[in-house]
């Protein structure tokens, strides 16, 4: 199994749960986060300075089986690219084990 994390604009989470509902990921978790990016730089508008340097961001975990590993990080990549900086990040890691608490299942099965 596979845990896969993603941060996103939160303008393109619509699109990127559509993309992964496609691809048959029906469930995973997901926080509203900020984060801080390379510039450094404020702005200003009417006269009250801003910090660009906060970002606010949509946090996805996902525990996929390994052979959906593949699907669900072309359904992120192309749901969420825009092209701009600020795009986003993608981590993948193992995952050991998984338990269905309401029955007690061990291992892949509990995903589905």
């Amino acid at each position: 199994m596979k845990k896969i994390e993603a941060i996103i604009r939160r303008s393109k989470y619509r699109v990127v749960k559509e993309a992964l509902h496609d691809k048959g990921v029906m469930f995973f978790s997901y926080w509203d986060v900020t984060g801080v990016g390379h510039e450094q730089k404020g702005s200003v508008y009417r006269g009250i300075s801003y910090s660009t340097t906060d970002i606010q961001r949509r946090y996805l975990s996902i525990v996929v089986n390994d052979d959906f590993e593949a699907a669900t990080i072309s359904a992120i990549l192309e749901a969420a690219k825009t092209g701009e900086v600020g795009d986003g990040k993608i981590f993948v890691s193992d995952v050991q084990d998984a338990y269905r608490i309401r029955t007690g299942e061990k291992g892949g099965d509990t995903l589905r």
